[in-house]
């Protein structure tokens, strides 16, 4: 999220309800992307492209880190390389319906999908179409649904063309580096683990949603237990959904929280409020003061009591997370950035990536009484350079790093024939 934490939901992964429309038969699918922004070094070394999956050392594929979103290569049907969203949320492979019909990919049987609000999209059945990612020889997997995502691409500011989820995972103990930057695919019969991270039960629902038990903790009441879905299609740190929320009577007078900035899903607007609660604790690790958003949607997938919440990757990133679906289980071992606060400050900016090449950056929509409305920022506003580097040299991921760090910004503005000069200090909201 452009202003520390403004989630954007779109129609699949995230924390999901998913019915498949075959005979009346409705399917959902819903995934938070919480557009946030993440950066680390790549360090570790690249298994050359013959390694097969079979081998006894793990496979490794590097990953793009956007706004805290894991994207990958993969090919379709000996495609070109396609960017496609690894999400823990999401069960099928499902590609973007442009992109299909770009492809000549068959289409055959209308699909509505909804999930965060009330509406629905349209999408369809994909036939005779495979899936591989670069890099992994001698696996692929079907391609199921094609769905309409170009409401992704500004938000993440670069090409989307898909999400692969749970069905691949399924194949390997997949161990997810985010400081390395790397997806590292381990035998799953012969993989053994003898590392110090903490091994956490998790539980898989019919759709291949993970969830793992939690605790949450609210200034000056004891822990509240409750089962979140882990998810890396989310760039959030913690969601709670509307039942949980009710249930525990979470947004009391005494909590702070800021309206939810560009929430949004496949069937319109998320309603919510975001605030930080004292801690978040998996297994023995404690999450500290975690951003945190308080659903009060009455329909959707953050309405739903099947889970009481989500863990997003503003968290899942303090770690290598090791899934190993086959033993029913995650690994998770803290890396540097454990201790660190999550979204130090914010600008209240919500801002989306435009152009061809995703480097012109519109302000969509501000938060009230934020250092963005202090400055005089308004909505269309573009940036073209900010602490004198222009814009064609950003991309979305890093202007939204720099400002999340609360010192002043010197802001180059285009406003209709207008170019400004404006100071933006973010600073901590929640």
């Amino acid at each position: 999220m452009n202003s520390g934490f403004a989630p954007y939901s779109l129609p699949f992964g995230g924390d999901r309800i998913k019915q498949l429309e075959i005979m009346n038969r409705r399917r959902l699918l819903t995934l938070l992307l919480i557009l946030v922004c993440g950066v680390a070094e790549f360090s570790h070394h690249i298994v050359p492209a013959s390694q097969k999956a079979s081998d006894t050392a793990p496979v490794v594929i590097p990953f793009e880190l956007l706004t805290r979103h894991i994207l990958i290569k993969v090919r379709i049907n000996n495609s070109a390389p396609l960017s496609f969203i690894f999400d823990t949320g999401d069960e099928d492979v499902i590609v973007d319906l442009k992109r299909a019909r770009s492809l000549g990919l068959k289409l055959q049987g209308a699909v509505n999908v909804g999930g965060a609000g009330p509406g629905s999209l349209r999408g369809f059945h994909v036939r005779d179409a495979s899936l591989s990612v670069v890099g992994l020889e001698g696996t692929t997997q079907p391609v199921v649904l094609a769905l309409p995502l170009d409401d992704l691409r500004p938000r993440f500011g670069h090409d989307i063309d898909g999400i692969i989820g749970a069905d691949f995972i399924k194949q390997f103990v997949v161990e997810v580096d985010y400081s390395a930057r790397v997806l590292r695919l381990h035998n799953k019969d012969k993989f053994g683990y003898s590392g110090s991270g903490e091994i956490i039960p998790i539980h898989l629902n019919s759709a291949g949603h993970p969830s793992i038990p939690a605790e949450i903790t609210v200034t000056g009441r004891p822990p509240i237990k409750g089962e979140f879905v882990i998810d890396s299609g989310s760039g959030a740190a913690l969601a709670l959904h509307r039942p949980f929320v009710e249930a525990e009577h979470l947004l009391g007078p005494t909590q702070k929280t800021i309206r939810l900035l560009g929430g949004g899903g496949a069937g319109g607007r998320i309603a919510g409020r975001v605030g930080r609660i004292a801690e978040l604790r998996v297994g023995k690790f404690r999450i500290d003061n975690p951003p945190t958003l308080f659903s009060q949607d009455k329909g959707g997938a953050f309405a739903s009591s099947e889970f009481d919440g989500n863990i997003g990757g503003q968290i899942l990133s303090k770690f290598t997370v090791f899934l190993d679906y086959g033993r029913g289980r995650i690994i998770l071992e803290p890396n540097a950035s454990f201790k660190d606060l999550i979204n130090p400050a914010s600008s209240g900016l919500k801002l989306v990536a435009e152009g061809s090449d995703y480097n012109t950056f519109r302000v969509e929509e501000m938060l009230e009484d934020s250092p963005a409305t202090e400055a005089g920022l308004q909505p269309a506003d573009v940036i073209l350079s900010v602490d004198g580097h222009p814009a064609a040299e950003l991309t979305l991921t890093t202007l939204l790093e720099i400002l999340e760090k609360p010192v002043p910004h010197r802001l180059s503005v285009r406003r209709g024939e207008q170019t400004l000069q404006i100071t933006l200090t973010p600073r901590r909201l929640i």
